[in-house]
């Protein structure tokens, strides 16, 4: 297993662009209090930042991309992160998958999987891929859901058929 720290966050924000708004940003605002799950961060020994709330994902940050594509700035108990992407517009036709945008509960995901609802992520996941030690904050998260455990025998049954094919 893999070495990781983590850290508890009182609160995290994220960039919201509006669109065709003038002046239009504002932060999505995630709170960590009584009635809500801790945020945590987690860095990852393959050069990953995770950040979740509960079984929520809210972000991934790769650290690998280099540091004309990823700047951090310290302000008190404040991390800025400033990523920039490229080439990851796109432009989208009625009968398209939806674009993820924030964070996907598990439920969502699995629906997803199970050919119930068309989702697609950014273009920044497509090309990457995690190592095995990677996995497992991911599968943890999995395995609060109740539902998963239903959702593995159903891949593992498709599975099957595709091999007797």
């Amino acid at each position: 297993m893999e070495t990781t720290q983590t850290w508890k966050l009182k609160r995290y924000g994220r960039l919201v662009p509006q669109i065709k708004q003038v002046g239009g940003k504002s932060f999505k605002m995630f709170e960590s209090n009584n009635n809500k799950p801790d945020i945590v961060l987690t860095m990852l020994e393959s050069g990953y930042l995770l950040i979740s709330q509960g079984q929520k994902s809210l972000d991934t940050i790769s650290l690998l991309s280099g540091s004309d594509l990823i700047q951090v700035q310290h302000k008190t108990d404040n991390l800025m992160f400033k990523l920039k992407m490229k080439s990851c517009q796109g432009q989208t036709v009625g009968t398209e998958p939806e674009v993820v945008q924030g964070p996907l509960s598990i439920k969502r995901l699995t629906q997803h999987f199970l050919g119930e609802t068309s989702v697609t992520l950014p273009q920044i996941y497509h090309h990457s891929s995690l190592a095995q030690g990677d996995l497992e904050p991911f599968l943890r998260v999995c395995l609060l859901d109740p539902s998963f455990h239903a959702f593995v025998e159903n891949v593992e049954e498709e599975l099957k058929k595709i091999r007797e094919e």
